[in-house]
């Protein structure tokens, strides 16, 4: 899982939290069941039986692979619209390209993020590139739709391309874990993802034994999701196990506790997690495939603004 790596972790600051702080205690644990994705590719659906209450400002999020694919078998999406809302595309192995409605395009791979904010609407496809096909390889990463408060759903589209190199690195004190922020603040430095909705999103490693206390804002719910390995989450008798494909929501408090397991099974010696947390928008979700929107009334609007090609249309090349 290359991300971002660090060779020196103790050059790296260290995130720590205030001793009289509470910790934030597991709510509710579930495992994200599998599916197929576009045109045929494996992902988990991370939020699958979790109330949409608990997951605001947050709507959808898949895991896509892990998967080591032979040559002529990696996959992607067709054209497809997107209107309400921002998906944010984490790439942990591999490479995946974009291409939209306006024009705009880029590549993605290890440790990369493309944050759209589809707004109004957008017509956009996502795939491996030609060479990736050919050869075959590693993918592996995760896809995060946020919602948009309705005053902002229909803002222009627009992209961020967020470059691993850019991402704000971090360790634990005991030197056991890496931390990635991908949006938030965290010790006065802020991730690079520019959020409509105020939101938190950290990818970490613990290696085997390491213990992970992250400060979390308390007016933002958290969720901490298993990309890989095993371990607990929370504090003391409370605290909840967590392995790969696990998704678990915490109560209130001020930091998330996270720990490895001392004796990981299975193909990788650490616990790969995303954290996640928002301010909740508090709004009624009218969602139905790739919109996102306040009212049915709404939904109707965005369908027919599709079908009419009110959301652009695929350019000829």
């Amino acid at each position: 899982m290359p991300a971002v790596t660090v060779e020196d972790m103790s050059k790296l600051s260290k995130l720590e939290v205030d001793p009289l702080a509470r910790a934030r205690e597991p709510k509710k644990r579930v495992s994200a069941p599998s599916g197929l994705e576009g045109e045929g590719f494996p992902v988990r659906r991370a939020f699958a039986g979790i109330p949409t209450e608990l997951l605001d400002p947050f709507v959808h999020m898949d895991q896509m692979g892990e998967v080591d694919y032979a040559p002529g078998e990696p996959k992607g999406t067709p054209w497809h619209p997107h209107r309400g809302f921002e998906t944010v595309t984490y790439m942990i192995d591999g490479t995946f390209e974009h291409r939209d409605s306006t024009g705009g395009g880029g590549l993605i791979t290890n440790g990369d993020t493309q944050w759209m904010t589809a707004g109004s609407g957008i017509l956009h496809i996502e795939r491996p590139p030609e060479t990736l096909v050919a050869s075959g390889g590693l993918f592996h990463g995760v896809q995060l739709w946020v919602n948009l408060p309705s005053k902002q759903k229909m803002v222009d589209p627009r992209y961020q391309d967020i470059r691993a190199g850019k991402l704000p690195l971090f360790s634990s004190p005991d030197g056991g874990a890496l931390i990635r922020v991908i949006a938030g603040d965290f010790a006065g430095t802020s991730g690079p993802g520019m959020t409509h909705t105020p939101i938190a999103m950290v990818h970490a490693t613990l290696e085997e034994g390491a213990r992970l206390a992250i400060p979390w804002d308390s007016g933002f719910n958290s969720l901490v999701y298993a990309l890989g390995g095993s371990g607990t989450v929370g504090s003391g008798p409370d605290a909840a196990p967590l392995q790969s494909g696990q998704l678990c929501v915490l109560g209130d408090g001020d930091f998330i506790e996270v720990h490895a397991d001392r004796n990981i099974v299975g193909p990788r010696r650490s616990l790969e997690v995303l954290l996640l947390g928002g301010r909740p928008i508090k709004e009624p979700v009218a969602h139905y495939g790739p919109f996102v929107m306040n009212t049915r009334e709404e939904l109707a609007q965005a369908f027919d603004d599709f079908q009419h090609g009110r959301m652009g249309v695929i350019p000829a090349h």
